[in-house]
């Protein structure tokens, strides 16, 4: 094998390696000005409102009877949140939402409006598409 066909070789299985781990890493959401998002964590917002989860979380996501969500998510896997979502914690009040369609259906935008609230890229309050 020469050379050159080597390198390119592994060139390419380093890249192949390491994209997965990049992609992990990459916000589940997308937004300008802290106000304007995709319209992916859009739905999340929308289904957050919906189901009106202020009501344990406060309007803020800051907690009231349920836990701050802006401090949950600094250390929650995505995994656990939908966990949690979904199976609920009903020993600590917390409903499971798995029978609720919009729920599952947009059980990632609802992570990454929460994650975006959390990491504080999305501001409090309502927020609106981004316009292409």
């Amino acid at each position: 094998m020469n050379a050159k066909l080597v390198i390119a070789s592994l060139t390419l299985a380093s890249v192949v390696t390491i994209a997965p781990a990049c992609a992990a890493d990459a916000a589940p959401y997308t937004v300008v000005d802290g106000t304007k998002v995709d319209a992916k964590t859009m739905e999340g917002w929308r289904t957050w409102r919906a189901l009106a989860c202020e009501r344990c979380h406060g309007k803020n996501q800051e907690g009231m009877v349920g836990p701050s969500l802006l401090e949950s998510l600094k250390s929650l896997s995505k995994d656990d949140f939908k966990k949690t979502v979904l199976e609920g914690r009903p020993e600590k009040g917390m409903p499971n939402f798995n029978g609720s369609k919009q729920v599952t259906d947009n059980i990632d935008g609802l992570y990454g409006y929460l994650k975006g609230r959390s990491d504080g890229a999305i501001k409090a309050g309502r927020v609106e598409e981004i316009k292409p």
